[in-house]
């Protein structure tokens, strides 16, 4: 399957790292599941992938809420980023997206804009290979509002000093693309892994 680039005089490429640079969202779930099952807290598979860029502690927080438990959020949201470290040697990267990369990489501009922390992104693109493809991290401690507000990708575009309406997005998760369309930025939905592995189409659009 290829990504289609939708029309646009694009002067940089901003990407999201879970899911779209990274085939890290099956890993993630794992991590979740370990670490939520410490405080018995349900999590389902769909749940997850709808919530795809939200930041660790949120997510906590959200579940302490639909469930009614007082999991310390921090305390949590740390155990399951170091089960997702243990993971990292089975990481690889999305093909359909790294073929963009290589073809643009010194080109134009990169940025990772992410829900997850820096640190999580780094750890994740060193695992692939692809941390030197990056002109720009943005993480989770970058900005005050995450996905699907726009400043997560606003941030990133105002750092590279490029015009939103110059940055070409590629997202997973439907939070990011409406973050991207907040932003005013067009994009490129980058399937899931299950759609992936089946051959469905992508969507790309302004």
């Amino acid at each position: 399957m290829r990504l289609q680039i939708p029309a646009g005089e694009f002067r940089a490429y901003l990407f999201d790292c879970d899911g779209t640079v990274a085939d890290s969202m099956p890993l993630h779930f794992i991590a979740w599941k370990k670490a939520l099952a410490e405080w018995n807290c349900p999590f389902d598979e769909p749940l997850f992938y709808s919530w795809g860029g939200v930041p660790p502690a949120d997510v906590v927080a959200r579940l302490n809420e639909m469930h009614g438990l007082k999991m310390p959020v921090e305390t949590v949201a740390h155990r399951k980023e170091i089960y997702y470290y243990e993971l990292l040697p089975d990481l690889e990267p999305v093909e359909e997206v790294l073929e963009h990369i290589r073809a643009m990489h010194k080109l134009i501009p990169f940025a990772v804009v992410s829900g997850s922390t820096r640190e999580s992104v780094t750890n994740s693109l060193n695992a692939i290979g692809l941390l030197d493809k990056f002109d720009l991290i943005v993480g989770s401690e970058d900005y005050a509002r995450g996905k699907p507000a726009p400043d997560p990708f606003l941030t990133a575009a105002e750092r590279l000093g490029i015009a939103p309406k110059h940055c070409l997005v590629f997202e997973d998760a439907e939070m990011g693309i409406e973050s991207a369309r907040a932003a005013g930025m067009a994009y490129v939905r980058v399937p899931l892994p299950c759609e992936r592995r089946g051959g469905t189409n992508n969507s790309s659009q302004a």
